[in-house]
C-alpha cells in the first residue's frame, strides 16, 4: 500500500505532495511495481514494515546521543574525520559547510572495532551496537535491491544486491548530529543549511532519523518536497551508481537537511556501496537502439575519487557521461 504522508507547509521554493510509503509486508510482485515507480518518479520512498527491530535500531541511536553530548575536546578524539571519525561543520575537503557534527564510518567490522576505541568509553559495546545495525539495513538494502531487479524483469534479480553483500563492499555508515540552530539570521529564506543539496554517490541509502523535521528531496521541477519524520520507518535514496546501472531510468535523488531552531536532529545513514575495483555501467537488459548507453563505464573507486575532488552539490554522473560518438568522456 502506497499512502500519501501528510503535507507540509508550502512555501515559494518548496511544495506540499505525497511522499510515497510502501508497506513491504504486501504481495511481493506489488512491493516490487510500486518501488520502481517510486524511484523513477521520485528516486525515494519510505519503507514501513522493514524488519529492523526496535532494539537494534535504539541502541545505535542511544550510542550516537550519547556520543554527542560529551564535549567537545572529548569528541575531538575521535577526529579529525579523514574521511571517517568525527567531523564537525566541514563536510568533505573542498570546503562546504552545514549546522551539524557526524560520525562516519566504514562498515567493515574491523575497522568499526578501530575506530570505537576513540569513539566510546565501552568500545565493545559501540561496535556491537554499530555491527548490529549496519546488519539489519544491509538485509532490507538488499531485499530492496533484489526488488528492484524483479520490478525490472532483469534477468539477473541479484545484480545490484550482489554488490552490496561482496565482502570486500564499500559501504559506509554515518550518524548525523543538527543541534537546534538558535540564531537563524543570516541564513536564506530556506533556513540555516544542515547538509546541503548533494545526491549520494552510491546504489542505495538507508535513512532513519528521530522525530524532528529537516530532510528535503527535490523534485524533476526544482521545487523543495518537506519529507515528514516518522521514527517508525526508513527513508530509501536511489543512489548515482544506480541510476547508471539503470541508464537513467531511476532517479538520483538529490536532497539536502535543515538545521531545526528548536530541537536537535540526529539521523543514521547507511549507504550501501559496491567493492573499489566493481565496474558500473548500464545494464544489458537497460539499453537498447531506442534507450542507448548513457554511461561509459567505470569503476565504483573512480568515481568515488571524483566524487571526492568535487563540490557537495556538483552533478558528478555528469563526468561519465558517453558522448553522441560513443566516445569516453576524460576527467
Amino acid at each position: 500500500m502506497v499512502v500519501p504522508s501528510p503535507s507540509p507547509i508550502r512555501n515559494k521554493k518548496t511544495k506540499a505532495v505525497g511522499i510515497p510509503v510502501i508497506d513491504l509486508s504486501l504481495n511481493r510482485s506489488a512491493i516490487a511495481e510500486l518501488i520502481v515507480n517510486a524511484c523513477q518518479d521520485y528516486g525515494f520512498f519510505k519503507v514501513v514494515n522493514h524488519g529492523v527491530s526496535k532494539e537494534i535500531i535504539g541502541r545505535l541511536e542511544g550510542e550516537g546521543v550519547s556520543f554527542f553530548a560529551k564535549p567537545s575536546s572529548e569528541k575531538q578524539k575521535a577526529g579529525p574525520a579523514g574521511p571517517f571519525g568525527y567531523g564537525c561543520k566541514n563536510i568533505g575537503f573542498n570546503g562546504d559547510m552545514g549546522e551539524l557534527e557526524y560520525l562516519l564510518l566504514h562498515t567493515n567490522p574491523v575497522s568499526i572495532s578501530e575506530r570505537s576505541k576513540s569513539i566510546s568509553n565501552d568500545p565493545t559495546k559501540f561496535s556491537c551496537a554499530v555491527n548490529d545495525y549496519i546488519e539489519g539495513v544491509r538485509e532490507l538494502c538488499c531485499e530492496i535491491l533484489e526488488l528492484i531487479g524483479e520490478g525490472l524483469w532483469l534477468q539477473d534479480k541479484t545484480v545490484f544486491s550482489r554488490m552490496i553483500r561482496d565482502v570486500d563492499n564499500d559501504s559506509v555508515i554515518r550518524v548525523n548530529h543538527y543541534p537546534a540552530v538558535k540564531d537563524v539570521k543570516g541564513w536564506g529564506p530556506c533556513g540555516p543549511i544542515g547538509f546541503g543539496e548533494h545526491s549520494d554517490p552510491q546504489i542505495l541509502t538507508i535513512l532513519r532519523s528521530n522525530d524532528v523535521p529537516g530532510l528535503q528531496i527535490r523534485l524533476r521541477d526544482g521545487l523543495w518536497v518537506p519529507v515528514p519524520p516518522d521514527p517508525t520507518d526508513f527513508c530509501v535514496f536511489v543512489g548515482d551508481a544506480l541510476e547508471a546501472m539503470t541508464n537513467g531510468r531511476m532517479i538520483s535523488v538529490r536532497h539536502r537537511a535543515l538545521a531545526n531552531s528548536e530541537k536537535a536532529r540526529l539521523s543514521m545513514i547507511y549507504f550501501g556501496a559496491p567493492p573499489l575495483n566493481a565496474w558500473i555501467s548500464p545494464l544489458p537488459d537497460m539499453v537498447s537502439s531506442q534507450k542507448p548507453s548513457l554511461y561509459r563505464p567505470f569503476s565504483w573507486g573512480e568515481y568515488k575519487k571524483a566524487a571526492y575532488s568535487l563540490r557537495l552539490g556538483d552533478s558528478r554522473l555528469d563526468l561519465f557521461k558517453a558522448n553522441t560518438n560513443g566516445e569516453k568522456v576524460e576527467l
